[in-house]
């Protein structure tokens, strides 16, 4: 597949997520008005229409200004066109595949395009099939060697099961926070939200672009009563609806009811939360 092709796919994808749409024409004029609005670009929603038809639909390849190519490639996440096809792998090709990258002169590149005109054989052998889940969720070799040795030491080691276990949590706490940033997608599972390279999980739960502030430091509170004055006021968010409220430690939305979020009041704490006092004056 050629990198232009590959460039049209993840930008309507990224499209379709992103203004929920699913028509080919609703998501080519969302994203004409994002380009215009965010990267001041003017580009046709018939334009991108045409190109979509072009690529994906009859598999032809047709002139695209390279302005178009670099503002298409800004909006999924890459300095420009040719970033985008150094870098960029595509994620439903074979999870097995290795691409090998070398660094000449500062400038990055893959080995087959920087020596086209070398014949050079690669084999890439693997003798163990990863299972599933270590592929999804994004393992990589350090973080599974880390994960057995976790095991063995607890194994070997037993007699300071309680300091290595501290120690261990928090490595492997860090270690997942970060291979999580990294993904293009996340989803909230109901506390909070969870890094991910698919745009879809199951039915019923919304997957939406990769946000690090939110997946960081978005969590809904789940132990209310241990609210109050002192350590929620300034720091706490509530949503109430269908006379519930629930209570978040950052600002936005709640994921769950689309509804906005405020800063909790004496008032809500009480209510909600905290322990009660012996009345109230005013009810919001």
């Amino acid at each position: 597949m050629s990198k232009k092709k590959l460039l049209i796919h993840e930008v309507f994808e990224r499209g379709k997520l992103e203004s929920a749409k699913t028509a080919k024409s609703a998501i080519a004029l969302f994203l004409s008005i994002h380009f215009e609005e965010t990267f001041k670009f003017i580009i046709a929603d018939k334009t991108l229409v045409r190109y979509y038809d072009a690529y994906i639909v009859n598999d032809k390849e047709i002139n695209i200004d390279t302005a178009v190519l670099n503002t298409l490639s800004r909006y999924v996440g890459y300095k420009d066109f040719l970033d985008f096809s150094r870098t960029f792998v595509k994620q439903e090709e074979d999870t097995n595949k290795t691409t090998i990258k070398i660094t000449v002169d500062e400038d990055e590149e893959s080995l087959s395009e920087k020596f086209s005109k070398l014949n050079i054989n690669i084999t890439n052998e693997q003798h163990f099939k990863m299972p599933d889940f270590i592929k999804q969720n994004g393992l990589g070799i350090l973080e599974i060697a880390f994960l057995v040795c976790l095991v063995t030491g607890n194994v070997l080691f037993s007699g300071n099961k309680k300091i290595n276990s501290n120690y261990s949590s928090s490595l492997g706490f860090m270690s997942t926070m970060t291979s999580m940033v990294e993904k293009k997608y996340m989803y909230w599972n109901g506390e909070r939200y969870i890094g991910t390279d698919s745009i879809f999980i199951s039915p019923g739960i919304d997957v939406v672009a990769m946000n690090s502030h939110k997946l960081k430091h978005f969590r809904r509170i789940m132990r209310k009563d241990t609210l109050t004055d002192v350590n929620a006021l300034g720091k706490i968010w509530y949503s109430k609806y269908n006379n519930g409220v629930e209570f978040f430690t950052d600002d936005g939305i709640d994921p769950d009811n689309g509804k906005e979020l405020r800063k909790v009041t004496s008032l809500i704490i009480y209510k909600y939360a905290g322990k009660h006092k012996d009345s109230i004056e005013v009810e919001e």
